[in-house]
């Protein structure tokens, strides 16, 4: 295990904000990870576990920590049936590997192209987007417990997936690093058009789309709204979505309805569990007042998307921090929604 010291953290995420970490290990086997464990706390340090960076905000002072970058690689393919079990290593690249599903034939996750990141990152937050989440194809995760160092795995019901949520950030957060995900795909059936914009793309097509065909699209839609990393591309420099599309129970969701249709509004939302309600954050941000393109130093909304904080050049962490603390308490004041960030904060 290589440990270095004082290792700038803004370059190796999407935003390009943040300080340096006081100590870093970029772990390429089971045995570093453990290592580095160790090493956090033989020395009473916080020990941070870094995958792709495309989900994180650092603070301007950087961590005064243990950074662990998971670089484990490798993907292991059996065929059971009609079903695909990908068994895939943290540090692998999460799109590199869709695209291998899709080529492959094999469907399930074929939506999530484009998102950027490492494969380890997905369960935590059961990453979704038009139409699947990670967690209708996660049959296990493997992980390291931080406190016996001893190795685990999970079933897909033991982790506890919900809306942008899993035991890994909720009940058991920073007790596991994760190492390795199965996937349970299928060969050989149609791809997903659950998501509007999808079957909008492809409505009055002869025959369905295939897998790579929707990926394609996917990747389309995300850049045409800045999801997608593209070099050289300013409103891609972001951490994604900030904010989570809230979810309200019934009764808050009429009240608030009812009110927007007193002065002329229509609140877009969709079906959640248990009866609540699904409010898109995107239009809530947008109609207090955040058009695509608003600027607040050298930090702004994308130019493509209301709910992407961008870094315009040499933004702060505390610049990103200020919009984002304006955009909560506008959209509180005006819609009493209180709007939850989605990025991993580190070093506040």
């Amino acid at each position: 295990m290589i440990v270095r010291e004082q290792v700038p953290l803004a370059p190796l995420t999407t935003l390009g904000v943040g300080g340096p970490a006081r100590f870093f290990v970029e772990a390429h086997a089971e045995t570093e990870v453990r290592e580095a464990v160790r090493f956090a706390r033989d020395r009473g340090l916080p020990l941070f576990v870094l995958g792709g960076g495309s989900n994180l905000l650092v603070a301007d002072a950087g961590f005064d920590g243990v950074v662990l970058k998971i670089a484990l690689l490798g993907t292991k393919r059996v065929d059971d049936g009609d079903d695909t079990i990908f068994t895939v290593a943290a540090g692998e690249d999460w799109d590199g590997f869709v695209a291998r599903t899709v080529e492959e034939d094999c469907a399930g996750i074929e939506c999530l192209s484009g998102i950027p990141g490492s494969v380890g990152a997905t369960p935590v937050q059961n990453v979704g987007a038009y139409g699947q989440e990670v967690s209708e194809t996660i049959r296990e995760v493997s992980v390291l417990d931080r406190q016996t160092l001893q190795t685990r795995a999970f079933s897909n019901d033991e982790c506890g997936f919900a809306y942008r949520s899993s035991l890994f950030n909720t009940a058991e957060r920073e007790q596991y690093i994760i190492l390795q995900v199965a996937f349970g795909l299928r060969r050989g059936i149609n791809p997903s058009l659950r998501y509007p914009d999808l079957a909008k793309k492809f409505a009055g097509s002869v025959g369905r789309p295939t897998l790579a065909q929707v990926r394609h699209a996917v990747r389309e839609i995300r850049r045409s709204k800045a999801m997608l990393i593209v070099p050289g591309e300013d409103d891609a420099r972001s951490a994604g979505s900030f904010f989570k599309n809230p979810v309200v129970a019934l009764k808050q969701f009429e009240e608030l309805d009812s009110m927007l249709r007193s002065r002329g509004l229509a609140l877009p939302n969709y079906p959640a569990t248990d009866g609540s309600r699904k409010l898109l954050a995107a239009w809530l941000v947008e109609q207090a007042g955040f058009t695509k393109g608003y600027q607040r130093g050298a930090a702004g909304i994308s130019r493509r998307h209301a709910l992407a904080i961008v870094n315009r050049g040499g933004a702060t962490a505390a610049e990103i921090v200020a919009l984002k603390d304006e955009i909560q308490a506008r959209v509180r004041d005006r819609f009493g929604i209180e709007l939850q960030t989605e990025p991993v904060f580190l070093g506040f």
